[in-house]
């Protein structure tokens, strides 16, 4: 029997700092995209982030499971591994070659609305009612009005459709592996992390290599940049997201896909100086509205009545 979702402080101040970390991560990934293709771009972090992760996890002496597993834990882990990363980045290197950005930052934010039906019949205590449909669909509002006439207009490729279904399914096998890994028994958190590593860039070197060949040779500043992203983007906030979706539950989880796109507005503008959106404001008030209707039981936990 699993625990019900444990929403505290501390979860709230993880998934702010996972979204505050993803935002700025799409201003990394271009400076990276400059010395080398996205297949290898998305084997380079997880593969630095597993070696960082088992390091750590080798420290804590290799622990995983609390007690022997099944044979159907061991699957469910596999799959997890696969949908966490090399699945959903293949995904999503392929997909955004013809879709715009603006419709892939909606596939993403997706994610939530996702989660919410397949945590009410899969998680213990993620019962689905009104006023937490309402709070996901006033995020998921947000997020495109965020995002304005990008978030639906063509990109005019041939492949747009086909790109479109990618970036879905990728935010579909995040989703799942979310569910996947509540439903697991007891298990340490930072083993979890990195076996989760593991298993992602066993599947994303030969599938980088199948599809780019041969890695290219990048330059000092581009090893830097993706240390960088295999380091913060990908080991940390891994462990983070493992954390949160174990205590917290993927639900809860799920709030953070609602976040990102404003931290990656707000970072552009000061970072790069890009304009911001005039319904930067509306939109976070939406975003807002719909955390705030969909956690209204944790939040009246954590503030009393």
């Amino acid at each position: 029997m699993h625990d019900a979702p444990r929403i505290t402080t501390t979860s709230w101040l993880m998934i702010a700092l996972l979204a505050l970390i993803w935002g700025g991560t799409f201003l990394v990934t271009e400076i990276a995209l400059r010395g080398i293709t996205p297949f290898w771009l998305a084997a380079a972090r997880i593969v630095f982030a597993t070696l960082v992760m088992v390091v750590v996890w080798g420290v804590r002496g290799f622990r995983l499971f609390a007690s022997p597993p099944a044979g159907g834990d061991l699957v469910a882990l596999v799959l997890i591994g696969a949908l966490s990363g090399a699945v959903p980045f293949s995904l999503l290197a392929w997909g955004q070659q013809h879709v715009t950005s603006g419709f892939a930052g909606v596939s993403m934010a997706a994610i939530a609305l996702i989660v919410l039906p397949l945590a009410h019949f899969f998680v213990p205590g993620e019962r689905l009612n009104t006023r937490k449909v309402i709070g996901f669909l006033l995020g998921f509002a947000g997020v495109c009005l965020l995002i304005g006439s990008r978030a639906f207009e063509s990109s005019g490729t041939a492949l747009e459709l086909p790109g479109r279904l990618a970036c879905i399914a990728a935010a579909a096998c995040y989703a799942v592996s979310s569910i996947l890994m509540r439903r697991l028994p007891a298990v340490d958190t930072i083993g979890l992390a990195a076996i989760l590593l593991v298993i992602g860039a066993t599947l994303i070197l030969p599938a980088a290599w199948a599809v780019e060949g041969p890695p290219p040779l990048p330059d000092r500043n581009t090893l830097f940049v993706l240390a960088f992203l295999g380091l913060v983007p990908t080991a940390a906030a891994n462990l983070l997201r493992v954390t949160v979706v174990r205590s917290a539950g993927p639900v809860f989880m799920s709030l953070v896909n609602y976040q990102v796109p404003v931290w990656s507005v707000v970072l552009g503008a000061l970072l790069l100086s890009e304009p911001l959106p005039p319904a930067l404001i509306g939109a976070m008030a939406l975003i807002l509205a719909g955390v705030a209707l969909s956690q209204f039981g944790a939040l009246r936990r954590l503030f009393g009545r």
